[in-house]
């Protein structure tokens, strides 16, 4: 009948677990003295018990479940079970010949001896299984762990340490005040999270396990810097769905990045508006195979627009990201293009094919000192003339809107990528003039993104890995910083909200310190400053000491989102454009030093800083 012998097993055992509560039922009636007509009459009826009770259990699913996983819902299946044979025995007394004198105390003796033997039994074998049995008498051994954070996340990953030797929790930290002195599965929470210099002392800790949700990023931000600077390994909560789901393990717990240091408020996206601008619409992004090109890519397909254009002038970049988003499940129709955003014909042809009705402008060359001397050509041709002619070929195509991916380097440029970018920015401006236009141009202005190519963060780990030092340019030297999946959703919430012919400001945060973010990476290796030596060098060409998000003389106003703001700027006429692109397309005919000279007619607030 059964088909696992670890089912058969089980139901052989409940069949003379039935037998027995039956006649312990009457053991205990008749005071283990049970008279000759009794007797006879539990034997006779032990057959009809048996197969009743064993038919009625296999009816209600209790042989589908694993013992090691016995519920609640088995245990409701065992009473329902249990309660139908007295009702079954009463019927059976009205026939006198068969259970007329079965006495009334066994049809309520015998479901609770049965109810306790089956679920005694499962209970057992349960604690069995996950050594709950050995908790009891177990000893602390294997490395201590103290865990930050006293949610559900703690509850689940305490327990399921409680049964590994290689780990223990020592004790439990958390800055709700009134839990201190309480326990989780019997472990005690010692006090807020400042008590962890004390607790490294008390059980020389090595590691600590951070599990406070992302909705208290400050929390979780003190917690990661506090265990960096005690030189101890950190594990933190992936995300708040895996407790959500029941999936959260100690296996699945990550090593702390550098983003979880930053402490940055998780974002509340309009869902709704999104889904409502992009959900079955045709889009295009240029730059796909950059960082925030590529994170854009993976944050659409969770929305669900009708068709991806991905367009990179790197065949490298668009393999590795068709490599990267055709293991993503999705509906959405991807397309991997090689293009050049400066080929006019080609760009036409693409409009043409796929007829996007939102475009993301990623590409841009954006390496400061790469740009600043020997590249400056290459910088306005692939920067300002790259971003004319797509948008110009968007305007042609009838595009929805046109989405600019700016840069808080083009806010009063000492270089001339971010002089590029502020012209680029000042392109769509322009373009919003043009006659006859019906594309709606966006700009989305931010700072750096960690992990970006562009960023510090992998130069840094690379410089670690290698044993240092690792070089800083400037004691002083502060930028804006934002995780990458903050920065592309908060450009598509921008892009969603934006009419046409505004520049929107990302909240940034605070500025951070370069040297400090150094010095984090470092003690989250597990190496100090005495080991991997931090060097000054001095600042790049082209490099400011600060970044800024507002030009000289813009304001900002306010929008539905708290971290989204309008940049008030001066319009742009199209007969101004059309003098800068006449301009811009003679820069390859001219030095270097002239080209710098004569871009501060063009951008007023440009103030060069290298020949």
């Amino acid at each position: 009948m059964f088909k696992n012998y670890k089912v058969t097993i089980a139901f052989t055992h409940d069949l003379f677990a039935i037998f027995a509560a039956w006649v312990f039922a009457y053991l205990l009636r008749f005071n283990f003295d049970i008279p000759l007509e009794h007797m006879q009459m539990m034997w006779n009826l032990s057959p009809t018990i048996i197969f009743l009770q064993a038919s009625t259990y296999t009816l209600l699913g209790l042989y589908r479940g694993l013992w090691r996983f016995a519920s609640l819902l088995d245990l409701k299946r065992i009473i329902y079970g249990a309660l139908l044979l007295p009702g079954i025995l009463f019927l059976l007394r009205i026939v006198p010949d068969v259970g007329g004198n079965i006495p009334y105390s066994i049809i309520i003796l015998y479901p609770l001896i049965l109810i306790t033997s089956l679920s005694l039994s499962r209970i057992i074998v349960r604690l069995y299984k996950e050594k709950g049995l050995m908790f009891v008498f177990k000893k602390n051994t294997g490395e201590p762990l103290v865990i930050i954070g006293a949610g559900a996340a703690t509850n689940a990953i305490v327990k399921e340490l409680s049964f590994n030797n290689n780990f223990y929790v020592a004790g439990i930290l958390d800055n709700e005040p009134t839990l201190t002195g309480r326990e989780i599965q019997g472990v005690r929470i010692l006090g807020t999270i400042n008590y962890l210099a004390d607790a490294v002392k008390l059980f020389d800790l090595k590691q600590v396990i951070i599990l406070i949700p992302e909705t208290k990023p400050l929390e979780r931000k003190q917690a990661a810097n506090l265990a960096a600077d005690l030189k101890l390994k950190i594990l933190i909560m992936p995300s708040a769905d895996e407790v959500i789901q029941g999936k959260l393990t100690f296996s699945r717990l990550k090593h702390v990045e550098v983003a979880d240091l930053l402490g940055r408020n998780i974002i509340n996206l309009n869902t709704q508006l999104l889904r409502q601008e992009m959900k079955g619409r045709k889009i295009l992004i240029s730059g796909a195979g950059g960082s925030i090109g590529s994170e854009l890519c993976r944050q659409l397909l969770i929305i669900k627009p009708k068709i991806i254009v991905c367009i990179d002038v790197s065949e490298y970049a668009i393999y590795q990201l068709e490599q990267s988003l055709n293991n993503q499940p999705h509906t959405t129709h991807l397309y991997f293009i090689l293009a050049d955003i400066k080929n006019s014909t080609l760009i036409d042809g693409l409009f043409n094919q796929y007829k996007p009705d939102i475009v993301f402008h990623a590409a841009a060359y954006k390496h400061v000192p790469l740009i600043e001397n020997d590249n400056v050509a290459a910088g306005f041709t692939n920067n300002v003339v790259g971003t004319y002619r797509l948008a110009d070929a968007a305007i042609r195509a009838g595009v929805n809107k046109f989405v600019l991916v700016s840069t808080d380097k083009a806010v009063n440029p000492v270089n001339i990528m971010g002089a590029t970018k502020r012209l680029a920015e000042m392109v769509c401006e322009g373009l919003q003039n043009k006659k006859n236009n019906k594309t709606n141009f966006i700009v989305v202005r931010f700072g750096n993104v960690l992990e970006s190519s562009g960023s510090v963060i992998p130069k840094f780990r690379s410089q670690i890995a290698l044993g240092g030092p690792v070089t800083v340019t400037h004691q002083d030297i502060t930028r804006f910083f934002m995780a990458l999946p903050e920065a592309a959703q908060l450009v598509l919430q921008a892009s969603a909200m934006g009419k046409g012919g505004e520049i929107l400001v990302l909240d940034m945060g605070q500025p951070i310190k370069i040297i400090d973010l150094a010095k984090s990476m470092i003690n989250l290796s597990g190496a100090n400053e005495s080991d991997i030596k931090i060097k000054i060098t001095g600042l790049r060409p082209g490099e400011k000491l600060y970044e800024e998000i507002l030009i000289d003389g813009e304001d900002i106003l306010p929008t539905r989102h708290k971290k989204i703001f309008i940049a008030k700027t001066k319009s742009i006429s199209m007969a101004w454009l059309n003098s800068l692109m006449v301009w811009v397309e003679s820069i390859p005919r001219k030095q270097e030093s002239v080209i710098k000279r004569e871009l501060k007619k063009w951008v007023i607030e440009y103030k060069q800083t290298s020949k």
